[in-house]
């Protein structure tokens, strides 16, 4: 799940954000780096700092709340900002309102048009989208990961007849119906081959893909600022320490 996903779950649970930060230094930790995303988005720039330091700060929040929810069930790990557009310094700045109001809790989030009252929709009502829930999201984060080339049954089968159950390969188990239990993106491998690349099988130990076998895939298949394209693409572009170094810059940010 990119960091336009964390911004826009931010936008939508802009209310109980600011309500379920309780400290005033968390709350003012929170502003900060959405601040500084805001100042990024403005001018142009990545945003990816400010928003590895915006993660940080939301630990904060209690564990029932739904941006928590949502960061647990599966790592932020794409770095980029590509794909997707982040949303606008005014949907940021609706977020650090509320937050810098004292009484946040007392400002209520902008609602639908009550059934029945008469009163027409404004004219710019028809251009903003809704945003997803973080259910929602989290869905389309993988059916976009499970979208990706990946081996045939056949195939993972000769892989684990002539190599073993390799610990290091990236297997996601497909949710829908008729879906493989392992599926083994295809990226990880030697074109043409079932021979792992040890690039591949070295970064997937630093993003802990035995854990998180999602999150890692994320982001080799996520755009990424850092290399300036899709890290799964650049495979055989970019020398081995360039990929490598742009995992360990997510590992150590978190």
């Amino acid at each position: 799940m990119t960091p336009e996903d964390l911004l826009a779950l931010l936008v939508t649970h802009r209310q109980s954000l600011a309500a379920g930060l309780h400290d005033e230094e968390d709350r003012e930790e929170v502003a900060a780096a959405l601040r500084e995303v805001r100042e990024a988005v403005t001018a142009g720039r990545s945003a990816s700092p400010a928003v590895r330091r915006l993660r940080r700060a939301l630990s904060a929040l209690p564990p029932e709340h739904p941006v928590s929810d949502a960061l647990g069930s599966r790592r932020y790990a794409a770095d980029g900002t590509g794909g997707r557009a982040l949303p606008t310094a005014d949907a940021i700045g609706t977020v650090l309102n509320l937050l810098e109001t004292r009484d946040a809790t007392a400002v209520p989030d902008p609602g639908p048009p009550l059934s029945g009252t008469g009163a027409e929709p404004g004219p710019d009502a028809a251009k903003v989208p809704p945003v997803p829930g973080p259910g929602e999201l989290l869905a389309k984060a993988r059916e976009r990961l499970l979208s990706a080339p990946a081996l045939t049954e056949r195939e993972h089968a000769a892989l684990l007849s002539s190599h073993g159950d390799q610990p290091g390969l990236i297997r996601l188990a497909d949710p829908r119906p008729g879906g493989s239990t392992a599926r083994c993106p295809r990226f990880q491998f030697r074109p043409g081959t079932l021979q792992p690349l040890p690039v591949v099988l070295r970064i997937n130990g630093l993003l802990r893909a035995d854990l998180d076998p999602w999150g890692a895939a994320d982001w080799w298949l996520g755009a990424n600022s850092w290399l300036h394209g899709v890290p799964a693409d650049l495979l055989g572009t970019l020398p081995d320490e360039e990929l490598e170094g742009a995992a360990l810059e997510l590992v150590e940010a978190d």
